[in-house]
């Protein structure tokens, strides 16, 4: 148990007997009436949002999540195999628990693979990583300045919109949590 003064985000709690992880949390004081917290929540398994608000100091049960390090072994039809760095025990995760984050995820990529009770809840990606670009158009040869985009296929498969100037080949860092470029990496 905790209150909602010790809320955090990525924290999971336990409402109505399911799982939900605090997106985001804002303790809001308003000049008349009493402290609350207004929150962001995400279910866990379904992947739904919701905006749930709760008095200052109410307590709420919080649910243990073990945080692994693993790492993305192999894709076997539509199973993703995850390495437990520490013992090297190898578990097998569905497509609809990996998320988003199979979209940034390569053979070898280190991971956070969250568990809770001996389940996989969800899978957690550095805060960038560097892949590249498989396919994209030429660049244009002409104004640079306009800080043009074009649509780019990494290596994963996923299209993000890069500048002009990057071609076939070259390597860039892509932020995981919004799937926005960031840099060319040498």
């Amino acid at each position: 148990m905790a209150t909602t003064n010790d809320l955090k985000n990525g924290m999971v709690l336990v409402l109505d007997k399911q799982l939900w992880s605090v997106v985001e949390f804002q303790h809001v004081k308003p000049g008349k009436g009493p402290a609350f917290v207004r929150t962001k929540l995400k279910n866990v398994m379904s992947g739904k949002g919701v905006d749930k608000t709760f008095n200052a100091g109410v307590k709420v049960e919080t649910a243990t999540v073990d945080r692994r390090d693993m790492q993305f072994s192999y894709l076997d039809t539509d199973m993703y195999v995850f390495m437990d760095t520490s013992d090297w025990e190898q578990t097998s995760v569905t497509e609809e628990i990996v998320g988003g984050a199979k979209d940034f995820m390569l053979e070898g990529q280190d991971v956070v693979v969250a568990f809770h009770e001996g389940q996989a809840l969800f899978v957690e990606l550095p805060a960038s990583v560097v892949l590249t670009i498989s396919f994209t158009e030429p660049g244009l040869q002409g104004d640079r300045s306009s800080g043009g985009t074009k649509p780019a296929t990494l290596e994963t498969g996923r299209e993000i919109q890069v500048p002009l100037f990057l071609n076939e080949g070259d390597k860039v860092k892509v932020d995981t949590r919004s799937g926005d470029y960031l840099e060319r990496v040498k």
